[in-house]
């Protein structure tokens, strides 16, 4: 017999995946939790017993893909191993989340529900920006080493993975460009590691 908590557990999930099929197909504005209650298979008050509000749903959707390819983005410094092979290996990863088409599909209808919607745009864009930490650490640790140069990491870290984003997720969200092949995917992501290192890392006799 199933526990109170699985099936509270199952019914969670029956509601997210309900919501994403109904975001994806009719956009923000035009899903009701009625909708997703009804896709779900389950009431609609225990859509909201999950979730206060469509936004809260909506936001936990993004975040939830955006964690699960953060767990996987994760990088470790490591001395005896050169910074560009370990930059590809964190872009690499990286490059897998921006190109899904879940989370690519999805992202398409949060820009279109915040475009006229400031606070809700900013809420979204920080609630996403504080899951994209995970190469702070990384360059923090390859400063202390003195193979990085001085300079804000966190700035450091946006400008890396902005740069991939300006060309592998920016394009296919706000003007509908396909999503990059593996050959483009791979010329990308040593593009972007070899010019952050070309302007970051420090030189031997400069260390």
């Amino acid at each position: 017999m199933n526990s109170p908590l699985r099936l509270t557990d199952r019914k969670r999930a029956a509601i997210v995946q309900a919501a994403i099929a109904e975001f994806r197909s009719r956009g923000f504005e035009a899903t009701s939790m009625d909708k997703i209650a009804a896709s779900a298979e389950v009431s609609k008050r225990t859509v909201y017993n999950h979730f206060p509000s469509k936004d809260d749903l909506f936001s936990a959707i993004l975040l939830h893909l955006w964690q699960s390819a953060a767990e996987t983005a994760e990088v470790r410094y490591q001395r005896d191993r050169s910074l560009k092979a370990q930059l590809i290996e964190f872009l690499q990863n990286k490059m897998r989340m921006v190109c899904d088409p879940n989370f690519i599909d999805l992202a398409r209808v949060a820009v279109a529900a915040t475009i006229h919607t400031p606070d809700r745009a900013r809420d979204m864009v920080d609630k996403l920006k504080s899951q994209e930490q995970g190469i702070v650490p990384w360059i923090k640790a390859a400063q202390a080493d003195q193979q990085l140069r001085e300079a804000d990491p966190n700035l450091m870290g946006d400008m890396l993975q902005g740069q991939l984003k300006a060309l592998a997720f920016w394009p296919q969200i706000a003007m509908g460009q396909p999503i990059l092949n593996e050959q483009q995917q791979a010329i990308v992501i040593r593009a972007t590691a070899e010019m952050f290192l070309t302007y970051y890392q420090l030189d031997p006799e400069h260390r």
